[in-house]
This record gives structure tokens, sequence and C-alpha cells, in this order.
């Protein structure tokens, strides 16, 4: 059968009419697949709104929103609330936690020694015209994520070249020696304070929070041999000094004792001194109170004492004759020995 206008003709040649088209029930159709696309799209839009309006930041980072590219808030750890389709968008940073950024070197798991060494950052020169290979190995955090994001456009490259050029600066101005040996903590500490006040001032939404020198030699083998010698002379030099301090520490509080017992002896004989000077006063003012009483009786006593001090084991017999008043000292008993003798 074939169509033909409004009609149909079948085999055998004769039109029949078509049908007519049903259109309240056409119509009906329409309406409701317009209904359920619009019911589709919405709970669609539903859909994407609720999965896209919430957002979790966790205790490392804090989330920088912005309303129509304007920075409205900074929120931290949780479940916060957005607009969505793009009214309201989030980015996360990473504040609390630290991180490294290598200058000299690039760690290398499959480098030979773990590590590249980039000599255009390592090489520098010393205050005293030498060249010399330091790495630094430096740590920092985010400290404002509204200023790391939007204050620069990359913070990092920043910082990096900030240190290279202040390390350069400190290293610029002390010697190779301490450099190389005992002056690596003053150099970090510098250039830790110098880079400290640049980014306050710079204000780029870093932190710095250590600066270490990873490594530091010499540029040849030459100078490395040498001043490893160095380095071994001053440790030998530490060597006799403790060994020496030993030795003081040793011997010290047995001087201190001798000392200690001649300060105490001198102490003794000075109060001996001392108590024997005033018994020798005080006999002197008994004398001197005996004398006063009666002087010549005093005198005569002094005077046989001195006799008997002078003439020790010889007797002494006294005279006073008839009269008593002229003394006569004879040793008697010699004149006794002499005459028998002479018998």
């Amino acid at each position: 059968m074939e169509e033909n206008g409004t009609y149909r003709w079948s085999a055998d040649g004769q039109p029949t009419p078509e049908p007519a088209p049903q259109k309240g029930k056409k119509k009906f159709g329409f309406k409701m697949a317009k209904k359920t696309a619009l019911i589709v799209i919405l709970i669609a839009i539903v859909v994407i709104g609720a999965t896209t309006c919430f957002y979790t930041v966790d205790d490392k980072q804090q989330a920088v929103v912005t309303t129509f590219g304007k920075v409205t808030n900074v929120t931290d750890a949780g479940v916060h609330f957005r607009l969505p389709f793009g009214i309201q968008r989030v980015r996360k940073v990473n504040v609390n936690v630290y991180q490294k950024l290598e200058l000299g070197y690039r760690t290398d798991a499959y480098a030979p020694e773990g590590y590249d060494v980039v000599e255009e950052e390592s090489t520098m020169i010393t205050g005293d015209y030498n060249i010399v290979n330091v790495e630094f190995f430096v740590e920092y955090k985010i400290s404002d994520p509204v200023r790391y994001l939007y204050a620069s456009n990359d913070p990092q490259m920043i910082l990096r070249n900030l240190i290279q050029s202040q390390v350069r600066n400190v290293v610029g101005s002390t010697s190779v020696d301490a450099v190389l040996t005992d002056g690596k903590e003053g150099v970090q500490m510098q250039v830790k304070e110098l880079v400290t006040q640049i980014l306050e001032e710079y204000d780029i939404g870093l932190s710095l929070v250590d600066v270490k020198i990873q490594d530091s030699e010499p540029p040849t083998q030459e100078v490395i041999e040498a001043f490893k010698a160095v380095e071994t002379a001053k440790q030998k030099a530490e060597t006799v000094v403790n060994d020496a301090k030993a030795y003081q520490n040793a011997k010290l509080p047995d001087a201190q004792s001798q000392a200690d017992k001649l300060i105490q002896n001198g102490e003794y004989l000075k109060q001996k001194r001392i108590n024997e000077a005033s018994e020798q006063v005080a006999m002197f003012n008994a004398m001197y109170a005996e004398y006063a009483r009666d002087p010549e009786i005093t005198k005569s006593r002094m005077y046989y004492e001195a006799i008997r001090n002078i003439l020790p084991g010889v007797k002494v017999f006294i005279d006073t004759g008839s009269n008593g008043n002229t003394q006569m000292l004879l040793p008697l008993d010699q004149f006794v020995q002499q005459g028998g003798t002479a018998e």
C-alpha cells in the first residue's frame, strides 16, 4: 500500500482515505516529555549544587575563598559551605607543613651519592678570595595563604633567589677557614636573619624556619686534603689542651691541699707568736707592778736571776757582811774544790 497526500493506495489501485491525526494525544505527550526533562534538569542542578556546595579542610591546611574572583574568607580545618556554579571558589594551602628548599644540590635517589650537585648555585667566593662549594638546606612554611596565592606569581622562586643572594653576601664576607670549619653556625645565623628581615619587608606569605649548611668543601682535591690536614692539626691541638686540662684538674686539688696546709700552719704560727707576745707583755706588766712596789728588791731579784742564767750550774753564796750593806757573790764551791785538790 502506497501513501500519497491524505490517501493510501491499496494493492488494487483504489485510494483509501487516511485516518485523521489525534491532535490532543500528541500535544499531551509533548507536554509530559517537556515536564520530565525539566524535572531531570532541576534534579541534576540540585545534585550538582549539593555536591559542590560543601568542601573539607584538613588540620594541615587553610582554604582561601573567593567570590567572583575577590578574596572574601579564609577557613580553617573542618567542613564548610560555599556558593556553587563558580560563584565561590576555594583554594587549599598547606600552612602547617614544613617545606624544604635545596640550594646547591638536588636530591636524586638514582644518583651515586643520592644527590646531584648544582655548581652554578654552590660555587662561591669567600671574603679572602677563595673558592668554595657550599650547599644549603632550607626549611620554610606558608605563613599567610592569601599573600602566598596572590601577592606574587612564584613565591618559591622568589625565596630561592633571595636565599641564594644572601648566602653569597654572607659567604663573601667570611674567611674560607670559617666557612669550611668552625664558622658554619655563624654563617647560618646571619643568612637566616637577613632573609627573615627581607621576607617581612616583601610579605609574600612565606616565613623562614631554618637554614643549615648541608656541606662545604674546596673545589679541588689538593685543597681538600690541605684543609683536612689543618682540621686534623686543630683536633690534635684540642686533644693536647684537653690533656693539659685533665692534668691540671688532677694536680690542682693536691696543690690546693698543700696551700691550705701552709695557710693553716702560718695562721698557727701567727697565733702562737701573738700569744707569746701577750704572755711576755703580761709578765712585763706584772714585773713592773712588783718593781713599782719595791724597786730595790726587784732589782736584786732580777740581778740574781741574770747571774743564774749566765752561770748555770754554779752555786752562788750571798754574803751580806757584818753590817748587812755589802754583798759579795762568791763561787765558793770552786774554791773549795781547788783547795781540796791542792791539799
